[in-house]
Formats: structure tokens, C-alpha cells, sequence
């Protein structure tokens, strides 16, 4: 069994800021995702990205889509490495009235994998 995978009752890691307001409205500007997560690229694991880090988006802040909703994926460990950019990904939330969901992403099924 996968060591990876956590018990149901394990509260969640991550969280998304949907971009969509409380009010159900659709956030502007249509790249707030990726320009939020440009900022906070360089939040990373220690040795971790190599020559071109600066070129991808951090592990812990990346953009998704969910149901065709631009959406930011943010893990819990980014609090730990850095209380500020934490506080300021949620601050950001806060201020633009954006939706904020607990839960987890699952692995992206194998598409090499052979079916049953």
C-alpha cells in the first residue's frame, strides 16, 4: 500500500483559492492564478529546482483549474518554510472576497499504465 496516501479522517494539506468570489462572480484579471504564483515561485524545498528554479512555480503555491475555475493550489508546508508568504497567499484571499476550500489533490492517474 501506498505510504503517500492519507486515512480519510487526515485532515487536509492543501487548500485552493477558487477564483470565484463569495458572491459567485468570476475573479479578474484572467491570470491572477499564474501571476500569484509567479510571485511566490521561489518558495521551495531547500536544493530543491535546480539551475532553473526561478522558472517554475513553487511545490507549495500552483495553479489548477477546477470545473473550468482558475484556482491556486496552496500546501499547508509553505507555513513552515515561510509564516509570511503563507499569511500573505491568505491576506490575498481575504482581500479579493475569493473563495477559500479545504481539500487535496489526487494524483493524476498513469497514463502509461496498462487497464485491467
Amino acid at each position: 500500500m501506498d505510504d503517500s496516501v492519507q486515512p480519510r479522517n487526515a485532515p487536509a494539506r492543501e487548500f485552493f483559492i477558487l477564483g470565484l468570489t463569495k458572491d459567485g462572480r468570476q475573479f479578474r484579471p484572467s491570470d491572477w492564478a499564474e501571476r500569484l504564483c509567479g510571485v511566490m515561485s521561489c518558495f521551495r524545498p531547500e536544493g530543491s529546482g535546480g539551475r532553473n528554479a526561478h522558472l517554475q512555480y513553487s511545490p507549495y503555491v500552483r495553479p489548477t483549474l477546477l470545473n473550468g475555475t482558475k484556482a491556486v493550489v496552496v500546501h499547508e508546508d509553505l507555513r513552515s518554510i515561510e509564516p509570511l508568504a503563507y499569511h500573505f497567499v491568505l491576506d490575498f484571499a481575504k482581500d479579493n472576497n475569493l473563495q477559500v476550500v479545504d481539500a487535496c489533490l489526487l494524483p493524476e492517474p498513469d497514463t502509461d499504465a496498462k487497464k485491467a
